[in-house]
């Protein structure tokens, strides 16, 4: 098995996601994201200061603020905010991340359009946070025409590659 697989096994094994990136202010994919969580029996907790709530649960302003500690943390935001999202679950014990990408997991394939920080990943390296730098669960988790092919080219060309 792929490192990338074992990761995400290790990954949706868990039970509790916190979601951060939700937006009110259109439909991103994050907002997909936590609705497959949440639709496949995981408890979600939707993450955005911005947010009191987000379709119709919850939403908190950090992961200090949710009312149990999550098992693992998705990330689709900007990189910024990827960097004080590990250090939030360093510093709560969480161990296990995921950061988004579009473009697999391959560093610099898109700096515009990506939540992973080389230096969140490495600070996850350094704290002992199982991370996955990219791709998405999409692609993982029951996904739809469009994630399956994109994991079958990513695969393909080495995209989802981690170290």
């Amino acid at each position: 098995m792929a490192r990338i697989d074992s990761l995400v096994q290790e990954f949706l094994s868990q039970e509790k996601i916190a979601i951060v990136g939700v937006s009110d202010r259109r439909d991103t994919g994050c907002n997909g994201i936590y609705r497959k969580f949440k639709n496949s029996g995981y408890r979600t907790y939707a993450v955005n200061p911005r947010l009191t709530a987000f379709d119709g649960d919850p939403c908190y302003p950090n992961l200090q603020a949710l009312p149990e500690k999550p098992d693992a943390v998705f990330v689709m935001a900007n990189p910024a905010v990827t960097e004080r999202v590990v250090d939030d679950c360093a510093e709560l014990g969480i161990r296990n991340i995921w950061m988004h990408c579009l473009m697999g997991t391959r560093a610099g394939l898109a700096p515009s359009i990506t939540s992973v920080s080389p230096a969140a990943v490495e600070a996850c390296h350094q704290h002992g946070i199982l991370v996955i730098p990219g791709s998405c669960p999409g692609q993982f988790l029951k996904p739809d025409f469009g994630h399956s092919a994109m994991r079958r080219l990513w695969r393909a060309f080495g995209f989802l590659n981690v170290n």
